[in-house]
């Protein structure tokens, strides 16, 4: 049996992910450890299975998670952190070298709680993830903007943009908009 390489104090036990497919607990912090491999074996052979609904509050559930790196608990490498999606700051960890996904304690259930469960896969894909920085990139214009435009300026300039950009003389308006004098012939 491995040490965990999360709390260094626990033995990652083999066993049965929500009696599902292979995975590997934490003795200690009860943290999972799952190849990618087994969970697209398990889904290929299940491929009717939905993760049910869980309407339980998160508020209520206990998600930890790992602030610093963590070692690979097979290949001893330093594991990257991924962001589960654009709204949450909650992150997985990810082995790129094996492929593996550490989850900590009650992760798992958020994902299913979030209906991530059946995407476990496609997390750690570049397109995944560069959807999330695209959206975070996003958001994050939009309050540079509420900031200096405030509240009721951002939202008139918003409803502007998006009439002038639905209209078919877009150029046209932005050029008469962008000129200095748009009734000289000058520059």
């Amino acid at each position: 049996m491995k040490r965990c390489t999360s709390c260094k104090e626990g033995f990652l036990k083999p066993g049965l992910i929500d009696e599902l497919f292979r995975g590997y607990t934490c003795s200690s912090c009860e943290g999972s450890w799952i190849l990618v491999e087994d969970f697209l074996a398990w889904k290929n052979k299940n491929p009717d299975f939905h993760f049910p609904d869980e309407q339980e509050s998160l508020s209520h559930r206990e998600v930890e998670e790992t602030k610093q790196a963590i070692l690979c608990p097979v290949s001893g490498a330093i594991m990257q952190k991924i962001r589960i999606m654009a709204g949450s700051e909650q992150r997985i960890d990810y082995s790129t070298v094996v492929g593996g996904i550490w989850l900590d304690k009650g992760e798992w259930e958020l994902l299913k709680a979030e209906g991530l469960a059946g995407s476990l896969n496609s997390l750690v894909t570049h397109e995944w993830q560069k959807r999330i920085r695209e959206s975070k990139a996003q958001e994050n214009f939009s309050e540079m903007y509420r900031v200096k435009f405030g509240d009721e300026l951002y939202d008139k300039v918003k409803e502007i943009r998006k009439w002038l950009y639905s209209g078919e003389q877009k150029s046209d308006i932005l050029a008469y908009l962008n000129a200095e004098d748009p009734y000289s012939a000058e520059r």
